[in-house]
C-alpha cells in the first residue's frame, strides 16, 4: 500500500532534506525513524528538496509499506523522532499517487526583521538596514514577476534542471512597517534551485536602491543574469502549503 504523510521539520541542523553522504539530512531521520517503528526498510519520496536550514511548515511525503499500519502510529512515531520532525497525518493513497509529480502547487515564506530577536535567530533573517528600505519598490519589485513565466535570472549556476519556466500565481510582500518585519510569499506550480533567495535578495537589492527595477526588468525580458545577484541565508525560507487535485 502507498501512504502520503503530511509533516513539518526545522531544517536549522539538517543539510537539507534530501539524504546524502557524511551529512544529516531530514530523509535519512524520517526513514531511519520509519524502519525503526516498521520493522522493514522503508523510503520515502518527498514533495521536494529544501537546502541547508530551510524549514517547512507543511511537507508531504510517500512511502509503499506492504500491511496496514500498526496502532498508534503517528503518536508512536512522533515519539521516536527528534523533536525538530512531526508527522500531522498518515493516509493511504492509490498506488501511482505521487508526492512529488502529482502537486499542483508549491507556495513558501521568507521571513525578514529589522528586530534582533535571540529566539527567532533560525527561523528569520535578521536584516538590520530594515528602516532604510523602500517599501513601496519592495512591493513592486515582488510584482513585476507575476509578468513572467521564465525565470533564468533566479536560478543558481550549474543546475540540470531543463526549463526555466514556473508558473506563478503569487508573489507578493506582507509588510508590517510598526514591527519592522515582513514575509515574502511566492506560489508556483514548480520552483528552480534557490529560486526564491535570489528573489528575496533582490527585493531587497532594489528596495536598498542597489539595483533599479529597469535594471531586473531587462535581466527579466533578456533571461539573463543580474550584475549583483544576492542570495539570502536561508534561516528565514519556509516551504508551506503543498496542495494537490485529489485532496
Amino acid at each position: 500500500m502507498r501512504y502520503f504523510a503530511r509533516l513539518a521539520y526545522r531544517g536549522t541542523r539538517y543539510f537539507g532534506w534530501q539524504r546524502q553522504p557524511n551529512q544529516i539530512s531530514v530523509q535519512e531521520k524520517v526513514e531511519d525513524t520509519l524502519q525503526i517503528l516498521l520493522r522493514q526498510q522503508v523510503e520515502v519520496t518527498g514533495c521536494g528538496r529544501t537546502d541547508a536550514g530551510v524549514h517547512a511548515s507543511d511537507y508531504v511525503l510517500h512511502f509503499d509499506f506492504d500491511a496496514e499500519l500498526p496502532d498508534q502510529f503517528l503518536r508512536r512515531l512522533n515519539s521516536l523522532l527528534p523533536p525538530d520532525i512531526v508527522f500531522y497525518s498518515v493516509k493511504p493513497v492509490h498506488a501511482e499517487a505521487h508526492a512529488r509529480f502529482d502537486a499542483v502547487s508549491r507556495s513558501y515564506e521568507y521571513h525578514i526583521s529589522g528586530i534582533k530577536d535571540p529566539f527567532r535567530e533560525d527561523t528569520v533573517w535578521m536584516y538590520r538596514f530594515f528602516d532604510k528600505l523602500d517599501l513601496d519598490k519592495l512591493q513592486e519589485s515582488a510584482s513585476l514577476l507575476l509578468n513572467y513565466d521564465e525565470f533564468f535570472p533566479f536560478c543558481k549556476s550549474n543546475t540540470d534542471v531543463q526549463t526555466m519556466k514556473c508558473q506563478l500565481s503569487r508573489s507578493e510582500w506582507k509588510i508590517t512597517p510598526d514591527t519592522r518585519s515582513a514575509v515574502y510569499l511566492i506560489t508556483s506550480d514548480r520552483f528552480l534551485r534557490g529560486m526564491i533567495r535570489l528573489i528575496v535578495g533582490m527585493s531587497i537589492s532594489v528596495a536598498s536602491g542597489k539595483i533599479s527595477m529597469e535594471q531586473v526588468k531587462q535581466a527579466m525580458d533578456n533571461q539573463s543574469r543580474l550584475i549583483e545577484a544576492v542570495s539570502v541565508p536561508p534561516q528565514g525560507l519556509f516551504l508551506k502549503d503543498i496542495r494537490f487535485s485529489y485532496f
